[in-house]
């Protein structure tokens, strides 16, 4: 069989699939139309999930070197900021990093895991075989095509992959224009500075090299008429009729306009071809969440991509990627169409709801928890198949001691049980590692795939047979 798959796409989803399907002994070509990285961050933001996949490959140190911890988040730019201290996880906060950097980063983990990254190569098109694809390609020499087992869009909201094999992108037109301006301020407000207010909302966020990115929204930005592109006088015009300053900005590196265009791909696997990231869903950055969620799109589909081609993956195992992965899709689209909202209410009544929702996050911690767990992609769970499936089965391990144990290529069994009687299941694809018993709760053994959810787990005290007898079954 043919063991290579071609992925389009260098951002932070195609790197850290390359990656893993280096780590799971699969060959992955990265084609990248642009010949430099984009030194410009949309995404400022490393979520707790998304840390804890980095933990589970062993690279988290070199970003939680750089990056700034933050104690939480926002939802909807509210006065009330979501309290990430409370969250049960080795990294309850953000992690505040240029994605440049985040990028630089993974590619060097893929770089590592033996990736191959072509720059100023563009995906055109495919053929689709019976067993493989030919992916078409525009590098700097001139045309030429890549024969592969699968092709993975990793290309973004524009995805050249995705409109070639006919998926549907359904959802909503823009009907908000975001903005942001990367300046540098000579009188920068304090740390953590946000209004909101009759005349919109604005977020100040120090970066590094001395410049400050403003984010924010304005009642006039409520249309679906592109205004042209951002202005220094714009900006500072937005800024001083919110804040009656300017706070001395000057030497724009970065001015931009975004929408809220929401939409979601009708399948994340079509054939031989599959999208993840900003190419399988497209929604207004709020919170920063949309590289977070395109990463764990990737974590979730390589190892059962790898798996399909090495053969031993159970049957069907790669039609679970959209079963599992379109619902957190769903999840995020609406999640983002509900800040939006909240961003843009700027109406006496709209104020009220902001006053009332931020009143419940800071008085109610189950509210908070319930928001945060939620844009940290914490609350993420793969439903089991049937009623009497154990309640462990498809939630995530965040467990420090097992991440550090997880392999791109292979199951871990935690044996939960007093005397380690599960070594003799021990294989190629499958690690075994004794934990102390109660570390979850009643459950004797758990099964963690290798993207660190739980496959199988029991509470029986012989938990080698009852493995055994599921197994074979």
């Amino acid at each position: 069989m043919n063991n290579h798959v071609v992925i389009a796409g260098a951002g932070p989803v195609g790197l850290w699939l390359a990656a893993e399907l280096h780590l799971a002994g699969v060959r992955a070509t990265v084609l990248e139309q642009r010949t430099e990285r984009d030194e410009r961050s949309r995404a400022l933001t490393v979520h707790p999930r998304t840390l804890e996949v980095l933990a589970s490959r062993r690279i988290q140190r070199p970003f939680l070197d750089e990056g700034v911890p933050l104690p939480g988040g926002h939802f909807g730019v509210l006065d009330s900021r979501l309290d990430f201290r409370r969250l049960n996880s080795a990294f309850p906060y953000t992690l505040a990093l240029p994605q440049a950097r985040t990028e630089e980063l993974l590619e060097a983990h893929a770089a590592d895991a033996g990736a191959r990254i072509l720059r100023g190569h563009r995906v055109t098109g495919f053929t689709e075989h019976a067993e493989s694809v030919t992916v078409a390609v525009d590098g700097p020499d001139g045309r030429y095509e890549l024969d592969a087992a699968y092709l993975a869009g990793c290309d973004g909201a524009r995805s050249i992959v995705r409109t070639a094999a006919g998926i549907g992108y359904p959802g909503t037109a823009s009907t908000v224009l975001g903005w942001l301006g990367d300046v540098v301020l000579d009188r920068p407000p304090v740390p953590g500075f946000s209004y909101f207010g009759p005349q919109g909302t604005l977020m100040v966020v120090p970066m590094p090299g001395g410049v400050h990115r403003l984010v924010g929204i304005t009642p006039g930005d409520i249309t679906t008429d592109w205004p042209g592109d951002l202005t220094l006088a714009e900006l500072r015009a937005k800024t001083i009729a919110m804040t009656g300053d300017d706070f001395g900005m000057r030497d724009p590196a970065w001015l931009s306009r975004y929408g809220d265009a929401t939409r979601l791909a009708a399948a994340y696997r079509k054939g031989r071809v599959l999208l993840a990231g900003d190419a399988a869903h497209q929604h207004f950055p709020a919170g920063g969440v949309g590289m977070n969620v395109g990463i764990q799109d990737a974590a979730n589909l390589g190892w059962k991509l790898a798996a399909t081609l090495h053969g031993w993956a159970p049957t069907g195992l790669l039609d679970t990627y959209h079963a599992e992965r379109h619902p957190v899709g769903v999840s995020l689209t609406e999640t983002s169409r509900a800040q939006v909202a909240l961003m843009t209410a700027f109406s006496p009544p709209g104020l009220s709801l902001r006053g009332l929702l931020s009143e419940l996050i800071s008085t109610l911690p189950q509210v908070n928890d319930r928001l945060a767990n939620r844009v940290s992609a914490l609350d993420v769970t793969y439903p089991p198949a049937g009623a009497d499936a154990h309640p462990l089965i498809g939630t995530r391990v965040g467990d420090p001691e097992l991440l550090a144990l997880s392999r791109a290529d292979a199951y871990l069994m935690a044996d939960l049980t007093p005397g380690a009687s599960l070594s003799a299941l021990a294989g190629p694809r499958l690690r075994v590692h004794h934990r102390a018993p109660g570390a979850f709760g009643d459950a004797t053994a758990i099964l963690i795939r290798p993207d660190g959810h739980v496959a199988w787990a029991t509470d029986e005290a012989d938990a080698a047979t009852r493995f055994a007898k599921e197994h074979a079954a």
